[in-house]
């Protein structure tokens, strides 16, 4: 077998650029061995018996109806990627949201931080009708807008938490935290245009060639990036609709809460969503967020009087859903790679008719 038609799981343990790991790799692997003993103690602390106990309450038609939750908010969040990218025809949908399920399980089941799933997110729709370019740059607008609503939605939580908190020691360290995320953001949208390049070389150093398509030509970001965001109605669409993700994503943790037996008020598990995010933003080197989504649950489940065995059974219903749903996913996307490499002579991916707008458009 030729080394290039190897699939891409293979090559990213495989691949020589594998082998010269740089420091932010190696900071990833550290943080994550962190993490999962920060996991391990605090679940030892509030005892194994009782968390396991909360977690497998839940029931298994309480714990399909959470996993369906889950994907309705993916098609949702895939909708989000869809609108910013400049696509002539109505119908490419369904690989936005594939790649969207590729991405988040790859981040939640795999060795690697949130880029590397943005990666691989990339790769899988390419597989369905997408070309490289508007793949890697939509992801880079869709990220974009996904950060804009966030910022909304944590606002919002922290709101929440004012009007519900009367001690000003407990919120200030959460207004300062979104002090510093208001300014990040600012920079990050200062920076999108070196972002594009970043995700070329990170997605070359996973899965080598496979990265960019045979036969293609390099992304370039310059006028295409500048165009996508110069459709100022496209990315106000797409920021509304993962503002409608992020209330899914917030009403997907209010049913854990209620199914592991807390009395907490929809407003209530919204506002730990988004001040839970907000939290692991500055974490994502840390792959799956091991042990920080667990101290952050136990902690700002804390500022709304829920006991810490519920916020850690939370954590760890969201970490089973997450494989009972990433993992089939993953299986799929690699037959489908297979496939691919056992019938090269099938008809190549046709990429979707696409229009970069001007500036002015």
């Amino acid at each position: 077998m030729h080394w290039r038609d190897v699939t891409p799981a293979v090559r990213c343990r495989a691949t020589p650029y594998y082998g010269h790991e740089n420091a932010l790799k190696k900071l990833s692997v550290a943080l994550a061995i962190i993490g999962f003993t920060l996991g391990t103690l605090l679940v030892g602390w509030y005892g194994f018996g009782a968390i396991a106990t909360v977690t497998l309450s839940v029931g298994k038609d309480g714990f399909a109806l959470f996993c369906v939750w889950q994907l309705l908010t993916m098609v949702v969040l895939g909708i989000g990627w869809r609108v910013v990218a400049p696509l002539n025809n109505a119908r490419h949908l369904m690989p936005f949201v594939w790649g969207r399920l590729v991405r988040d399980s790859a981040g939640s089941c795999l060795p690697f931080s949130v880029v590397g799933g943005f990666v691989l997110g990339v790769r899988a729709a390419t597989l369905h009708g997408i070309s490289w370019s508007v793949a890697t740059l939509s992801m880079v607008v869709d990220l974009t807008a996904e950060f804009l609503a966030e910022i909304a939605f944590t606002v919002a939580g922290l709101l929440i938490l004012l009007a519900r908190s009367a001690d000003a020691s407990l919120t200030k360290p959460i207004v300062i935290g979104l002090a510093v995320a208001l300014v990040a953001s600012g920079l990050v949208l200062r920076l999108q245009k070196g972002v594009v390049p970043l995700l070329v070389r990170f997605g070359r150093k996973i899965l080598g060639d496979w990265f960019v398509h045979r036969g293609d030509h390099e992304v370039t970001p310059e006028h295409e990036l500048v165009a996508m965001y110069g459709h100022t109605g496209r990315m106000a669409l797409g920021t509304a609709v993962h503002l409608v993700g992020w209330l899914c994503k917030g009403i997907g943790n209010w049913m854990a809460f209620r199914l592991l037996g807390s009395d907490i008020d929809l407003l209530g598990a919204l506002a730990i969503e988004a001040l839970l995010h907000a939290l692991l933003i500055p974490a994502f080197v840390v792959p799956g967020y091991a042990g920080v989504q667990e101290a952050g649950y136990a902690g700002i489940g804390a500022l709304f009087g829920i006991p810490p065995e519920i916020s850690l059974g939370v954590s760890l219903l969201r970490r089973a859903r997450d494989i009972v749903i990433g993992t089939p996913v993953l299986l799929i996307w690699q037959l489908i790679e297979v496939r691919r490499l056992r019938y090269p002579k099938l008809p190549s991916v046709q990429t979707a008719d696409v229009t970069f707008p001007r500036r002015d458009d």
